[in-house]
Formats: C-alpha cells, sequence, structure tokens
C-alpha cells in the first residue's frame, strides 16, 4: 500500500491524489499499476549487428539522441518542440541522453540533418553510448537508411514514436484496430532488408528460355509481405467499420435521448481525464504522460441546475500528430462532430498555449470539414492552474479573457465551470410551448429531466408547459405545440 500510495502522489499535478486505505481502487489507478508493471527491460541491445529485418524488430528504445531540424520560428519554439519530443521518449520507456538542433532551411533531402552534421551525430552516439536515434519529423524511407547508415544505430522518426506509444496504451479491440492499421500503412512503403531472405528476380535473365538456374525465384519476400500486409489492412478496415456503426448507433441513442453532449478535447496531458472525473467521478486512468488515455469515455453527470449532460472524453492531439493516425481514429474523433459543446482543455502550465489551441483546433477542423457538418460551440477551459505562476496566470487571462481556470487538481474553478457549462448549453435550447396529454408522462418527464421550466399548468386535455428544452426533445414535442395558446413557440 505504502509503494502504490507514493505512486499516486508521484502523479499528483495529474490529477489525483492517494486515497484512504479502505478505498476501492478506480479502473483507471488499476490501468496505471498494470501499465507501470509492464515498463520495458533495459539492456536490450538494437545495434545494427547482424541484423536481416530492421522494420520487424519492436521498438526498444532505452539510450536514446533526439536531433531535429529548425526550419522557422524562435528559439524558444524549437527548444520546446525538442522537450516535447523528449516527453514522448521518455513515455515510449526511454532514456533520453543528447538533444541535438540542426539550423537549416529545410531537411537535407538525403540524411534528414546533412552529412556533416550525420557525423557529428555519429560521435556523440559512440561518446554516450545511445543505441536510437529519435528524429523530430517524419523521414522518407531513403532519409531512414542513409541516416542508419552513417550513425550505425537504429533511427526512427516522430511518427513511429508516437505509433508506439499509440500500440502501449491502447486498450479497447477498437483502439489496437485503429493502431495497428496506422502502424501498418507506416510500415508499408519502409519495408526493406538484405540477404537471402530477400532475393530478388534475375531480371531480364529470367526469362521463358533462361534454362536452368538464371530463373528467378518468383515472387520475393518483400513483396509477399507487403501483400499480407494490404490484405491485413484491408481486413483491419473492415473491422473499424464495424466497430464504427455499433458507435454510431450508440451516438444516435444519445442523440435521440435529448440530452445534451459535451466532447473534451485538447492537447495531450492537458488534464482531459483528470477534468472528466472531477466533473463525473468516472475514475479513468491519470497519468503524467503523453497519450496516457486513448479510448473515449462517456460519462453521464448532472450539473447545478439538475440538467442532465453526457461528457465524452476523447484522444488528445500533438503537434504534427501523424496523418495515419488521424485516419485510423476518424471513426473515433467523429465523437467531436456529433457534440453540442466542446470543452477545449489547454494547459495552462505549458510555456506556449497558444500552439497547443492551434494544433488542436488544426486537426478537430479537418475532421469537421470531412464530415460536412457545422462546427460546435467552444468553450476553453486552462487547466492546471495550480502550477502556474501568478504573473503568467494574469497573462493568460487577459490572452484568454472567455475562458475559464480551473484545476482539476485542487478543484479551483470547477463550480464556476458548471455554471458557464449550464449556461452555454442553456442558450442552445429551444423555447417550446405545448400541451401534453396526461397520457405522455414520458415526455413530460423528459421535459423535467433535460430542460428547464418556465411555466406549467394542469388543463382539462393535459398539461401546458412552458420550457426550454435541447433541439432533440423540442423535435419530438413538435406534435403537440399546436395546441399552445400562443400557437408554435418560435426559437
Amino acid at each position: 500500500m505504502a509503494a502504490r500510495e507514493e505512486r499516486l502522489k508521484g502523479t499528483a499535478h495529474a490529477g489525483w491524489a492517494a486515497e484512504p486505505s479502505g478505498h476501492e481502487p478506480t479502473r483507471g489507478e488499476m490501468q496505471l499499476d498494470e501499465r507501470s508493471s509492464l515498463r520495458r527491460v533495459a539492456g536490450l541491445s538494437t545495434e545494427l549487428t547482424d541484423i536481416t529485418e530492421v522494420e520487424y524488430r519492436q521498438l526498444r528504445l532505452e539510450r536514446v539522441v533526439l536531433v531535429g531540424v529548425w526550419t522557422a520560428g524562435t528559439v524558444a519554439q524549437a527548444e520546446a518542440s525538442m522537450a516535447e519530443l523528449a516527453l514522448l521518449a521518455e513515455t515510449a520507456g526511454s532514456e533520453v541522453l543528447e538533444a541535438l538542433i540542426q539550423r537549416r532551411d529545410k531537411p537535407d533531402p538525403a540524411t534528414y540533418i546533412g552529412s556533416g552534421k550525420a557525423e557529428e551525430l555519429r560521435a556523440v552516439v559512440l561518446d554516450s553510448g545511445a543505441d536510437t536515434v529519435i528524429c523530430d519529423g517524419e523521414l522518407t524511407p531513403a532519409q531512414l537508411t542513409a541516416l542508419e547508415k552513417v550513425v550505425k544505430v537504429k533511427v526512427i522518426d516522430r511518427t513511429a514514436l508516437i505509433l508506439d506509444i499509440f500500440a502501449q496504451h491502447a486498450t479497447s479491440s477498437e483502439g489496437k484496430a485503429q493502431v495497428a492499421l496506422a502502424q501498418m500503412e507506416y510500415m508499408l512503403p519502409r519495408l526493406r532488408g538484405w540477404g537471402e531472405s530477400m532475393s530478388r528476380q534475375a531480371g531480364g535473365r529470367a526469362g521463358s528460355n533462361g534454362g536452368v538456374g538464371l530463373r528467378g525465384p518468383g515472387e520475393t519476400k518483400i513483396e509477399t509481405d507487403r501483400r499480407r500486409i494490404r490484405e491485413r489492412m484491408a481486413k483491419l478496415r473492415r473491422e473499424i467499420r464495424e466497430m464504427k456503426t455499433a458507435r454510431d448507433t450508440k451516438r444516435s441513442r444519445r442523440t435521440g435521448s435529448g440530452i445534451p453532449s459535451v466532447a473534451i478535447v485538447g492537447y495531450t496531458n492537458a488534464g482531459k481525464s483528470s477534468l472528466m472525473n472531477s466533473l463525473t467521478g468516472a475514475g479513468l486512468l491519470v497519468q503524467d504522460a503523453l497519450f496516457a488515455t486513448l479510448d473515449p469515455t462517456t460519462r453521464r453527470a448532472a450539473l447545478d441546475d439538475g440538467r442532465e449532460v453526457v461528457f465524452t472524453d476523447t484522444v488528445g492531439f500533438v503537434r504534427h500528430l501523424p496523418t495515419q493516425l488521424v485516419e485510423a481514429f476518424r471513426s473515433t474523433l467523429e465523437e467531436v462532430t456529433g457534440a453540442d459543446l466542446l470543452l477545449h482543455v489547454v494547459d495552462g502550465s505549458d510555456p506556449m498555449p497558444s500552439g497547443q489551441i492551434k494544433a488542436v483546433r488544426e486537426v478537430i477542423t479537418d475532421v469537421i470539414k470531412e464530415q460536412g457538418t457545422a462546427a460546435p460551440p467552444e468553450l476553453l477551459v486552462v487547466n492546471k492552474i495550480d502550477n502556474v505562476e501568478p504573473m503568467e496566470l494574469t497573462r493568460l487571462r487577459a490572452l484568454l479573457p472567455d475562458a475559464v481556470f480551473v484545476s482539476a487538481h485542487t478543484g479551483a474553478g470547477l463550480a464556476e465551470l458548471r455554471a458557464r457549462l449550464a449556461e452555454v448549453l442553456g442558450g442552445l435550447d429551444v423555447e417550446v410551448s405545448v400541451l401534453l396529454p396526461y397520457t405522455r408522462g414520458d415526455l413530460l418527464a423528459r421535459v423535467h429531466a433535460d430542460g428547464r421550466i418556465i411555466g406549467s399548468t394542469h388543463e382539462e386535455g393535459g398539461t401546458r408547459v412552458h420550457a426550454r428544452v435541447p433541439h432533440a426533445l423540442a423535435a419530438a414535442l413538435s406534435e403537440f405545440a399546436h395546441a399552445s395558446t400562443n400557437g408554435i413557440a418560435s426559437e
């Protein structure tokens, strides 16, 4: 128990702390214990000695050197990007030894950082004893191969690193299928190998008249692997489509219930799960790590005015989120398009919160454009104010005047957030005046549960109700609106 409490204390600013000894562990706490017990084991060599198929090896990040290309922006932005790469590497289970930044107009098409910097990187790798180099960008297959030949250790890029983290943290069958599809889309153009396992056809000599010993071996192993990967990708896409159907059915049921839905979106590690726990008591996994939770979770909660709201915690975003992940997780991201309100959580302790906001909005805009729907209204929530200096907090309040400032850890500002939620969701409602027959007590109960009663009277023909209700419930009440003394109420 003492060890467990220490782990809980270590994640304090992520949103929860140690509980009394009689506390029943939540699902998130059990997941965190399981994840901690499955950390990668150090000491597994990844040197490129006697390796035949680099891409088929599981990523085993241990001692790494980071390298980035600074093409635009300020020094602070370049350093922030490298700091984020270091956090990603540590989340994947590695130890960061060194970091190098190369100032260039654009990445070198051959080795990403240029031949001279590549030789310097090789010297750093030898001095530090690193076994992996991680590049802060997406490398082409040619760049990856050329850089590995120079540094003589495994090289991976930012995309492969994020995919590896997603593979470690995915728990649901849909999440695992989405990550597997994204990994295969990334791997397909990067398959390569050496030796007999990748023997190739004999070219022009392998015609029908080539004779014995001159004919090619037929389909090469790399071609076989590509075909198998394409077949597996097609199967995964079918499975994800089937899962999407089930998700759409659940979403339509929630929409038909008339209960307003709020999608919690934001940058990774901004505290979305912590805020979800504070608002709903969901008990989600909370960890001070990037992409700690991937699978969307939906919970129902009541606001201070008694109105019920459905909250959905979505996957976090990051700068330069791999396109493979955006495509694979599209069915999950569609939770955003069907929401009545987006609760955009921002990490107030981040040195560049505006960059976080921009990255999240870019992904959301792309998803909404593809769906062809109107963007839901957005409410900015700046989290972790307990970790922000007073002067910086004052600057943030001036920069984001319409935002709500909270701390999911201490509970500061949560009352104001609930009040703002009630205010915003109330403004989205429709004002109706209907005469409900006494036989439709179910509709009257929904009006009381999901709407706000302005006035009601009992008449001979039923209960006359004047209220503000969600759009979906207003549609269900429309057939009774003609009985109103004022006709149909306007929105």
